[in-house]
């Protein structure tokens, strides 16, 4: 089973209990001015990687690119401006391989770690109700470090931002705890070169995260 699909069975085991705790619980607190959530997530970050290799001239390779995803745990922190209206910042580091694909198959050239912050506003609809959808928009930027060379290449990966859709639900549990489930789609492009230059790529890394987790209001 793959990353994307464990925590697509993982949010549905979460929303499924977090709704059955929620029917049981006694008071739960909601949402309001001034409010802070922490959440505490487990993310796939999932590039939807779409770019060709070309020379330093622009010219063909008949190769592209492929991004690995990664799952790894993640900070969310979001605060109410009114009941509605609220600001997310994520914290989190994933590490990704890059791929060069041809017909003749995949070779791998650079492994890199990035720092992948969103900024979004969020609008909650719902803000008293214990099952509470939200939606948001923001920035992303694309901090990448720690990169280590594969077979004889040298990769440079520029930092890189972009905007990001998101929409998620909190689960009121008991008191001032939540279940939260949470997708977010970036748009972002980040320039690589290989070699000095001799190849280019834009690449499309465009990722979806996929975030499931508890949080706390305070």
């Amino acid at each position: 089973m793959t990353s994307a699909k464990l925590l697509v069975a993982a949010a549905a085991m979460l929303v499924t209990t977090g709704a059955a705790a929620a029917a049981h619980a006694d008071d739960f607190k909601p949402n309001a001015a001034g409010a802070w959530i922490v959440d505490a997530r487990i993310s796939d970050v999932s590039p939807d990687t779409s770019a060709a290799i070309k020379t330093g001239s622009g010219g063909a390779t008949g190769l592209h690119v492929h991004v690995s995803d990664d799952v790894m745990p993640t900070l969310g922190f979001t605060y109410f401006f009114t009941d509605k209206i609220a600001v997310e910042a994520i914290l989190g580091t994933t590490e990704h391989n890059i791929d060069a694909v041809g017909a003749g198959g995949s070779t791998k050239v650079h492994s890199t770690w990035v720092l992948p912050p969103v900024v979004s506003i969020q609008y909650h609809p719902l803000p008293a109700a214990r099952f509470s959808p939200y939606v948001g928009a923001g920035v992303n930027a694309m901090i990448y470090y720690g990169g280590k060379n594969y077979n004889g290449y040298t990769v440079d990966v520029k930092d890189s931002l972009g905007v990001a859709l998101q929409a998620g639900v909190d689960i009121a549990l008991k008191g001032p705890y939540i279940a939260n489930v949470d997708i977010k789609k970036v748009w972002v492009t980040s320039d690589a070169s290989v070699d000095g230059g001799a190849f280019k790529s834009n690449v499309d890394l465009n990722p979806w995260v996929f975030s499931v987790g508890i949080g706390r209001k305070f």
